[in-house]
C-alpha cells in the first residue's frame, strides 16, 4: 500500500530517470514527455548545464537564511529586473507561494498610502492562480473551494471574455485586476493584446493596479520571456516560477518601485526563498533562455508545431475541435473524451496532461527538437485515427 495521501489521482506509471524531452521506466520503456513537470522543465530532463551549476554550487553553500545578503539571489533579481519592467523582486518556493505574496503586495501598497479599504482583487471565474487557501478562492472555482470554508473575503469575479462583467466588478474597494495572460489550467485561453492594453488602460483611469499572473506563460514560454510583452503593456506586479527553476523550486514576484514601496521589513518571509542553490540555477537558467537566438527559436518551432496541429485538425474534424495558445504553450480541444485520449496517448508513448474545455494540453521543453515535434504529430495523428 502507499502511505501518500489520496490527494492525487496518480497514473500506474513511475520513471526511473530522463533526458531532454524523453522519461524513461525502471524497465527502460522510453515516453517523449510532452508535460515536463507541467510547463517547469523548460531545458528538459538532465539538462547538462544545469546539473553543472547545481553540482558545483551545491559544494559550496545551499542554504542559510534572508537575514543575510545573499549575492546569488542579488545576482537574479539584477538580471530579472534590468531585462524586464519591473524594479524589484522578491523570492519564494512555488508559484501558488508568488501569487499569494502578490496579492500581499497589492494590498500593502494602498495600506501604506492610506487606502486600507482598497484590498480586492479582481480575478476571471475559473481561473487558476495555485492552491493556497487565498488562492483559490481567487480562481474562484466553485469545485476548487468546495469543503475549504469559510469563504477567503477580498476576491471578486468577472467572467472571460466578458467586459460588461469586468467594468461591473470593480468597486471603490478594488485594489487590482488579476489574470493570467495565458489561461493555463482554464483551457489554453489566450488573453488579446489590444485586451490586456485596454485593461491596462483601465487600471490605469480607475486607479488600481494590474498583476498578470506568469507562473505557467512565462520564462520564454509563450516565444517571449513574458507573455505580456506581445501587447507592449507594462503590469505593476508579476508573479513567476515553473521554468525560472528549470526544474528546481523557485518561485518570484516582480514589481515596480510604486508598489514596492509599501513592503518595508516585515512584511514578508520565506524560509526557504532565494536560497543560494535555487539562485544559481534560477541565474543560469536566465543566461541560456533570456537571448534572442533562443527565443527565436520557440518562436520557430512554435509556428511549425501549430501549422502541423492545425494541418491535423483538417484532417480530423470530429476529433480536434480547436488549437490554442501560443509559443509552447499548446492545447489541443476535443470533442470526445478527454481522459481516455489521453490515456491513449500515453499507451502510444506521449505523456500530455489535461486542462478544462476538455483541452489537451502539450508543453513540450523549450529546447525541443524538431524531429521530436514530428515524433509526437506522428502519435496525435494516429490516436485521432484510431478514435473514430
Amino acid at each position: 500500500m502507499s502511505y501518500l495521501a489520496k490527494n492525487y489521482n496518480r497514473k500506474k506509471i513511475s520513471f526511473e530517470r530522463g533526458k531532454g524531452a524523453y522519461l524513461y521506466t525502471s524497465k527502460g520503456t522510453k515516453y517523449l514527455d510532452f508535460v515536463q513537470g507541467i510547463a517547469v522543465n523548460c531545458l528538459g530532463h538532465a539538462n547538462p548545464k544545469l546539473v553543472k551549476v547545481i553540482k558545483d554550487q551545491s559544494k559550496k553553500l545551499w542554504h542559510v537564511s534572508n537575514a543575510f545578503q545573499i549575492p546569488e539571489g542579488e545576482k537574479l533579481a539584477k538580471k530579472l529586473c534590468k531585462r524586464t519592467f519591473a524594479d524589484f523582486v522578491m523570492f519564494q518556493n512555488s508559484g501558488t507561494e508568488a501569487t499569494e505574496a502578490a496579492i500581499k503586495v497589492a494590498r500593502r501598497y494602498f495600506y501604506s498610502i492610506g487606502k486600507p479599504n482598497k484590498n480586492r482583487i479582481l480575478c476571471v471565474k475559473n481561473s487558476f492562480h495555485g492552491r493556497t487557501i487565498a488562492a483559490i478562492f481567487a480562481s474562484g472555482s466553485k469545485k476548487m473551494v468546495e469543503g475549504f470554508g469559510p469563504k477567503v473575503p477580498g476576491f471578486d469575479h468577472f467572467i472571460f471574455g466578458n467586459h460588461k462583467s469586468l467594468k461591473k466588478g470593480i468597486s471603490k474597494n478594488t485594489a487590482a485586476i488579476m489574470i493570467e495572460p495565458i489561461m493555463g489550467e482554464g483551457g489554453i485561453k489566450v488573453i488579446p493584446d489590444w485586451c490586456l492594453k485596454e485593461l491596462r488602460k483601465l487600471c490605469d483611469k480607475k486607479k488600481i493596479l494590474l498583476i498578470l499572473d506568469e507562473v505557467q506563460c512565462g520564462i520564454a514560454r509563450s516565444g517571449d520571456f513574458f507573455a505580456f510583452e506581445k501587447s507592449k503593456v507594462k503590469p505593476d506586479i508579476v508573479p513567476i516560477a515553473k521554468g525560472i527553476g528549470g526544474g528546481f523550486p523557485i518561485g518570484a514576484v516582480l514589481m515596480n518601485k510604486k508598489v514596492a514601496s509599501g513592503m518595508i521589513p516585515g512584511t514578508h518571509g520565506s524560509t526557504f526563498g532565494g536560497n543560494p542553490l535555487a539562485m544559481a540555477v534560477g541565474n543560469k537558467i536566465m543566461d541560456i533562455v533570456y537571448n534572442k537566438k533562443f527565443l527565436n527559436n520557440v518562436k520557430y518551432l512554435s509556428k511549425y508545431f501549430f501549422f502541423k496541429l492545425n494541418k491535423l485538425r483538417e484532417k480530423h474534424p470530429t476529433i480536434i475541435r480547436e488549437i490554442r495558445g501560443r509559443g509552447l504553450l499548446i492545447g489541443i480541444q476535443i470533442h470526445k473524451n478527454q481522459t481516455k485520449f489521453i490515456k491513449k496517448l500515453i499507451d502510444n508513448k506521449l505523456l500530455t496532461i489535461r486542462a478544462a474545455e476538455n483541452v489537451v494540453r502539450i508543453l513540450p521543453p523549450l529546447n525541443v527538437k524538431k524531429n521530436e515535434i514530428d515524433q509526437a504529430l506522428k502519435i496525435i495523428d494516429k490516436v485521432c485515427t484510431e478514435t473514430k
